[in-house]
């Protein structure tokens, strides 16, 4: 029996499943993989892989469409293929619940250290980056968070289910309301130290949490755009176990 992580590898082309399956186990990790959708959702129901990594193109349901399907029951972090340069494909998997993207041609070096800083932002923000060690729930605003369940609950108890980005996202606001959030803290808690800023991704991420709260962005009241600062996350916050 192992302890290594499950990756899910989805794409089309046979050499590329080939060669990630054969380098991503060579580092420890236990690979399956699918050529479409079809594949994936019997795979999904085998397996319960850690983590994803989707193509865009494939035939049949492209990358957008199975990312959205998966999101509909999983906060399994997603890493998307994406063509070389093609902005809107990386803004776009953004905004569908993808938390990172690596354009083609890739280096599997480089894909294999997403992996493994995504894996670890993943635990550590399921485990000890909670705002509160101790509170379940936090409240602010209308909303009441299950930091457990990772669940946004509205007035009328209606449920939203954050990916795991949106959520390290509330949170890295919830710990610091009030206060200025540059792109580039923003940045190095979804993505790693090391990681560069990329503007428009991080206002993806922060126009796709401010739909979740249902905040007006044209007028915000819960998350303000500061010109040349960041955001400011304006709310008082209750702890409630």
């Amino acid at each position: 029996m192992t302890n290594n992580k499950q990756v899910l590898v989805i794409d089309d082309d046979q050499a590329i499943r080939e060669l990630l399956a054969e380098y991503l186990s060579k580092n420890n990790f236990d690979v399956i993989t699918a050529e479409d959708g079809l594949e994936m959702d019997k795979q999904r129901l085998i397996h319960q892989p850690d983590l994803i990594i989707l193509d865009i193109m494939l035939p049949g349901d492209d990358g957008f469409i199975l990312c959205q399907r998966i999101r509909q029951t999983s906060h399994v972090p997603i890493i998307m293929l994406t063509a070389n340069s093609d902005e809107m494909d990386r803004v776009l998997g953004l905004e569908i619940g993808a938390d990172d993207y690596i354009a083609k041609p890739f280096s599997p070096r480089e894909l294999l250290a997403r992996i493994k800083a995504l894996l670890r932002r993943t635990q550590f923000a399921s485990e000890e980056n909670q705002p509160s060690a101790k509170a379940r729930y936090l409240l602010f605003s209308n909303w009441k968070l299950d930091t457990k369940q990772h669940l946004l609950i509205d007035d009328n108890k209606d449920e939203i289910s954050l990916t795991g980005a949106d959520f390290q996202l509330l949170t890295l606001f919830l710990d610091n309301t009030n206060s200025a959030i540059s792109r580039d803290q923003i940045c190095q808690a979804l993505h790693g130290r090391d990681a560069f800023a990329n503007e428009r991704g991080i206002d993806v991420h922060v126009s796709r949490l401010r739909q979740c709260l249902k905040d007006d962005a044209k007028s915000p009241k819960i998350i303000k755009t500061i010109r040349g600062a960041g955001y400011v996350f304006i709310a008082d916050v209750n702890e409630k176990n």
